[in-house]
């Protein structure tokens, strides 16, 4: 099982947050939970919202970068037409948001939220800043590597998984509880984009890919 435990003493949040039971199955139908795909067209996702860069008056600080992949399934199909979000820090390592008061600069010109929807290939493209790393007081000078985090929508709402994608060859790795959870050396190497020159735009943005593979979740037992 490649899959972090839900309880991982190092990454203390999870003492609090993981369950102390085992799950309840539901026996309804599974067609009378959920929808038989996502309702996101594509008049609601207004066309900026996929290029971080360019929903203020200004430019935002810090590197520019094009971060781009497909959605697919477990059996490498592409998912079409599915929502993919995004959120992260900003270039300084900090949150557009009131709980953030890590004492570095917010940036009025970057928000640091998009979504999109992937095309018919399963491709999604997000234009932004290149984030910052940041404390988070999980233990003596702790710090998270640099990551945006995905919410990506398969054919169902019930699908929806949430990730963090990091950035090649970040010192912090080793001293990430979070990423260091993750037991499977290969599985953690996937939560990694690669640098992909073709994706680089010249004088303007470095690229990155990241693939992202939706599958049903393992039992306990497997």
């Amino acid at each position: 099982m490649i899959h972090p435990p839900n309880l991982s003493p190092d990454y203390r949040s999870t003492v609090l947050r993981a369950p102390s039971r085992p799950p309840i199955a539901f026996k309804t139908d599974p067609d009378t939970i959920e929808l038989t795909s996502p309702v996101f067209g594509h008049a609601e996702v207004g066309a900026l919202e996929a290029d971080l860069t360019r929903q203020h008056a200004g430019e935002p600080i810090g590197e520019r970068i094009v971060v781009t992949g497909r959605v697919l399934d477990e059996t490498g199909h592409p998912i079409r037409n599915t929502l993919v979000e995004v959120w992260q820090a900003n270039a300084a390592g900090r949150y557009a948001h009131e709980l953030d008061q890590h004492p570095a600069p917010l940036d009025p010109n970057f928000t640091g939220a998009g979504r999109c929807l992937t095309d018919g290939e399963g491709r999604y493209r997000f234009v932004t800043i290149k984030p910052g790393a940041y404390p988070w007081r999980n233990h003596h000078n702790a710090w998270r590597p640099a990551h945006i985090h995905f919410s990506v929508f398969g054919t169902a709402f019930t699908q929806r998984l949430v990730t963090q994608m990091y950035f090649p060859g970040d010192p912090l790795f080793p001293f990430d509880p979070i990423m260091q959870s993750v037991r499977d050396p290969a599985a953690r190497e996937r939560l990694v984009a690669a640098f992909d020159m073709d994706t680089t735009e010249p004088e303007w943005a470095l690229g990155y890919r990241f693939d992202v593979v939706l599958g049903r979740t393992p039992m306990e037992d497997e």
